[in-house]
Protein backbone atom coordinates (compact mmCIF):
# COMPACT_ATOMS: atom_id res chain seq x y z
CA UNK A 1 0.00 0.00 0.00
CA UNK A 2 1.25 3.47 -0.77
CA UNK A 3 0.34 7.00 0.20
CA UNK A 4 1.62 9.74 -2.06
CA UNK A 5 3.80 12.59 -0.87
CA UNK A 6 5.05 15.87 -2.17
CA UNK A 7 8.77 16.52 -1.73
CA UNK A 8 10.02 20.07 -1.81
CA UNK A 9 13.71 20.97 -1.85
CA UNK A 10 14.84 24.07 0.01
CA UNK A 11 18.06 25.35 1.54
CA UNK A 12 17.62 23.14 4.63
CA UNK A 13 16.98 19.88 2.77
CA UNK A 14 13.81 18.18 1.56
CA UNK A 15 10.39 18.67 3.16
CA UNK A 16 7.84 15.87 2.75
CA UNK A 17 4.06 16.30 3.11
CA UNK A 18 0.99 14.17 2.40
CA UNK A 19 -2.30 15.44 0.94
CA UNK A 20 -4.31 12.58 2.43
CA UNK A 21 -2.69 12.71 5.89
CA UNK A 22 -1.79 16.40 6.36
CA UNK A 23 -0.48 15.78 9.89
CA UNK A 24 2.37 13.72 8.41
CA UNK A 25 5.11 16.24 7.70
CA UNK A 26 8.83 15.56 7.90
CA UNK A 27 12.12 16.36 6.25
CA UNK A 28 15.50 14.96 5.41
CA UNK A 29 18.86 16.15 4.14
CA UNK A 30 18.90 13.68 1.24
CA UNK A 31 16.18 12.07 -0.86
CA UNK A 32 16.79 8.68 0.77
CA UNK A 33 16.65 10.16 4.27
CA UNK A 34 13.46 12.09 3.38
CA UNK A 35 11.79 8.88 2.12
CA UNK A 36 12.82 6.98 5.26
CA UNK A 37 11.51 9.78 7.48
CA UNK A 38 8.30 9.95 5.43
CA UNK A 39 7.44 6.32 6.23
CA UNK A 40 7.86 6.96 9.94
CA UNK A 41 5.95 10.27 9.83
CA UNK A 42 3.07 8.53 8.07
CA UNK A 43 2.88 5.75 10.68
CA UNK A 44 3.13 8.27 13.52
CA UNK A 45 0.36 10.49 12.13
CA UNK A 46 -1.91 7.49 11.67
CA UNK A 47 -1.25 6.45 15.26
CA UNK A 48 -2.66 9.84 16.28
CA UNK A 49 -5.78 9.17 14.17
CA UNK A 50 -6.25 5.93 16.10
CA UNK A 51 -5.77 7.68 19.46
CA UNK A 52 -8.22 10.45 18.52
CA UNK A 53 -10.80 8.02 17.05
CA UNK A 54 -10.63 9.83 13.72
CA UNK A 55 -11.48 8.29 10.36
CA UNK A 56 -8.33 7.61 8.33
CA UNK A 57 -8.50 8.56 4.65
CA UNK A 58 -7.59 5.97 2.06
CA UNK A 59 -4.74 6.89 -0.27
CA UNK A 60 -5.89 8.95 -3.23
CA UNK A 61 -4.43 8.78 -6.71
CA UNK A 62 -1.03 10.45 -7.08
CA UNK A 63 -0.68 13.97 -8.40
CA UNK A 64 2.08 14.88 -10.80
CA UNK A 65 5.42 15.07 -9.06
CA UNK A 66 4.39 13.10 -5.96
CA UNK A 67 6.28 10.02 -4.85
CA UNK A 68 4.89 6.78 -3.45
CA UNK A 69 5.64 6.22 0.25
CA UNK A 70 5.22 2.65 1.46
CA UNK A 71 2.64 1.96 4.15
CA UNK A 72 2.77 -1.66 5.38
CA UNK A 73 -0.11 -3.84 4.23
CA UNK A 74 -0.59 -5.28 7.72
CA UNK A 75 -0.86 -1.77 9.13
CA UNK A 76 -3.31 -0.82 6.39
CA UNK A 77 -5.53 -3.78 7.30
CA UNK A 78 -5.66 -2.29 10.81
CA UNK A 79 -6.64 1.07 9.33
CA UNK A 80 -9.53 -0.67 7.59
CA UNK A 81 -10.56 -2.29 10.88
CA UNK A 82 -10.28 1.03 12.73
CA UNK A 83 -12.45 2.79 10.13
CA UNK A 84 -15.02 -0.02 10.23
CA UNK A 85 -15.23 0.23 14.03
CA UNK A 86 -15.86 3.97 13.75
CA UNK A 87 -18.40 3.48 10.96
CA UNK A 88 -20.35 0.95 12.99
CA UNK A 89 -19.83 2.77 16.31
CA UNK A 90 -18.28 -0.33 17.90
CA UNK A 91 -15.96 0.09 20.87
CA UNK A 92 -12.76 -1.85 21.51
CA UNK A 93 -14.53 -3.58 24.42
CA UNK A 94 -17.35 -4.68 22.12
CA UNK A 95 -14.81 -5.93 19.58
CA UNK A 96 -12.96 -7.85 22.30
CA UNK A 97 -16.21 -9.52 23.35
CA UNK A 98 -17.11 -10.31 19.74
CA UNK A 99 -13.87 -12.17 19.05
CA UNK A 100 -13.20 -13.52 22.54
CA UNK A 101 -10.08 -11.46 23.11
CA UNK A 102 -8.76 -9.42 26.02
CA UNK A 103 -8.55 -5.64 25.83
CA UNK A 104 -4.75 -6.05 25.84
CA UNK A 105 -4.99 -8.23 22.71
CA UNK A 106 -7.27 -5.66 21.04
CA UNK A 107 -4.72 -2.93 21.75
CA UNK A 108 -2.14 -5.03 19.90
CA UNK A 109 -4.48 -5.71 17.02
CA UNK A 110 -5.07 -1.96 16.65
CA UNK A 111 -1.41 -0.97 16.98
CA UNK A 112 -0.14 -0.15 13.48
CA UNK A 113 3.46 -0.78 14.50
CA UNK A 114 2.81 -4.23 15.99
CA UNK A 115 2.82 -7.18 13.64
CA UNK A 116 -0.49 -9.04 13.70
CA UNK A 117 -1.46 -12.04 11.60
CA UNK A 118 -3.76 -10.95 8.80
CA UNK A 119 -6.13 -13.76 9.85
CA UNK A 120 -6.67 -12.04 13.20
CA UNK A 121 -7.60 -8.75 11.54
CA UNK A 122 -9.85 -10.62 9.13
CA UNK A 123 -11.56 -12.39 12.04
CA UNK A 124 -12.11 -9.07 13.81
CA UNK A 125 -13.62 -7.53 10.68
CA UNK A 126 -15.82 -10.56 10.17
CA UNK A 127 -17.05 -10.33 13.77
CA UNK A 128 -18.39 -6.83 13.07
CA UNK A 129 -20.02 -7.77 9.77
CA UNK A 130 -17.21 -6.81 7.39
CA UNK A 131 -15.00 -8.91 5.14
CA UNK A 132 -11.34 -8.29 4.39
CA UNK A 133 -10.81 -8.57 0.64
CA UNK A 134 -7.42 -8.79 -1.02
CA UNK A 135 -6.38 -8.46 -4.64
CA UNK A 136 -3.30 -8.26 -6.78
CA UNK A 137 -3.06 -5.48 -9.32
Amino acid sequence: MYYFAKMEKDTDGITVSFRDIPEAITCGQTLEEAKFMAEDALLTAIEFYFEDNKFIPSPSQPHEGEIAVYFPDGAYSKVLLHNALLEKNISEVQLANAIGASSFEIQGILDVRQLTKIDVVGKALNAIGKNLCMSVE
